[in-house]
């Protein structure tokens, strides 16, 4: 375990599924937080890792459940309860929808409680097909989430489309956006690497994320897909039907360094997620990465997506249903490389100014003084 002190207040972040290393809690808020804040520890709560202190984050572990989903999801979050408790914080920080059922149970021991919402869980189930009476579980859940976190010290959000929703619960709401941290920013700045007839896609692949879609269009192009990220066997299964895997390579899930060489070699990103209720307002991570790797990104013709990407000249829109116009996308900007430089230029100059971590950390540090007091 790692060395405690016992002498400052406590600041403890808490996740039952997130990975060791994860960008947003770990990379960017706990290391954030306990920059900002020397005078409280600042720990964390994961399962199945190597507990140490890693930039001045004291890092714990509990047991990985085997077994049902429902059995790891219960077990879980009981374990990471019982050394929330063992580690007695003054702030509690809670990362996922299943620690809500443990939030009610630390703020009535006198704790501070914050939620953070990655997503708009209920417009998110709402996009899981396999969910049975999905629109009668997602009325449920955001009921709970509303009575819950009406009762909580705080609430963080990723975007501001979800911040909107639970302003009308709680006032003290504030969003903080995954944009990139300066060093991803920097590494990138210092690289030059010679462009490959390629683009890439890098996160988690599932159906609802248009990788379908996006394999179907590479059977139109002579370019190659940079596919990296994990996938169920049973959608690659599917995928290498389609005639298009063969202008794929399938990388499996990189690590951070990897995946910025990645991005520097590409012709493009591409973020083409269906058209699903959490979709349209998101704002994923790699857009914003692929700004700032100076790439110009292929998304989906949402809204929102157009307003970023058109509007300031940093990319393409298209429907991500239609294999025809992503195809298309991806060849004209292969045939156009002078403006697809500027596109890559043009959003990486709005990261520099704009979205990155620095603007989002000084946003964490104001949040949490309210909390602090």
């Amino acid at each position: 375990m790692p060395n405690q002190t016992n002498t400052r207040k406590k600041i403890i972040h808490l996740s039952s599924v997130h990975r060791d290393h994860d960008v947003r809690i770990f990379l960017k808020e706990c290391r954030s937080l306990a920059k900002l804040f020397p005078e409280y520890e600042v720990h964390l709560i994961l399962t199945g890792v190597q507990e140490r202190i890693e930039d001045l984050v004291q890092i714990h572990t509990v047991p990985k459940v085997e077994g049902s989903k429902l059995k790891r999801m219960w077990t879980t979050v009981n374990h990471v309860y019982r050394k929330a408790l063992e580690l007695n914080g003054d702030v509690y920080h809670l990362h996922d929808p299943e620690l809500m059922r443990i939030a009610l149970r630390l703020k009535r021991k006198g704790k501070k409680v914050i939620y953070d919402a990655h997503e708009d869980l209920p417009r998110q189930i709402l996009g899981k097909s396999y969910v049975p009476m999905r629109k009668v579980v997602s009325w449920v859940m955001e009921r709970v989430e509303d009575f819950v976190c009406s009762r909580l010290s705080g609430i963080v959000t990723a975007t501001p489309h979800i911040a909107n929703r639970f302003r009308r619960i709680h006032s003290n709401t504030i969003d903080i956006n995954n944009f990139p941290l300066e060093t991803e920013i920097e590494f990138i700045s210092s690289k030059e690497m010679k462009k490959e007839n390629s683009v890439c896609f890098i996160g988690g692949i599932s159906p609802i994320r248009g990788t379908q879609e996006l394999v179907d269009a590479m059977a139109l192009t002579d370019c190659h897909l940079e596919l990296a990220g994990e996938i169920s066997v049973d959608f690659k299964n599917q995928l290498v039907k389609s005639k298009g895997w063969t202008n794929v390579r399938e990388l499996g899930f990189i690590d951070r360094k990897t995946s910025m060489e990645l991005k520097q070699k590409s012709i493009a990103g591409v973020v083409t997620f269906l058209s699903y209720p959490n979709h349209v307002n998101a704002q994923p991570n790699k857009i914003f990465e692929y700004m700032a790797a100076g790439l110009p990104v292929i998304g989906s013709n949402f809204q929102m997506w157009r307003e970023l990407l058109v509007e300031n000249n940093c990319g393409i829109c298209v429907d991500p249903s239609n294999p025809k116009e992503i195809s298309d996308a991806i060849t004209y900007l292969k045939n156009h490389p002078d403006e697809a430089k500027l596109m890559g230029e043009n959003g990486k100059k709005l990261v520099h100014e704009k979205y990155n971590w620095n603007v989002e950390e000084l946003k964490l540090a104001s949040f949490y003084r309210t909390i602090l007091g």
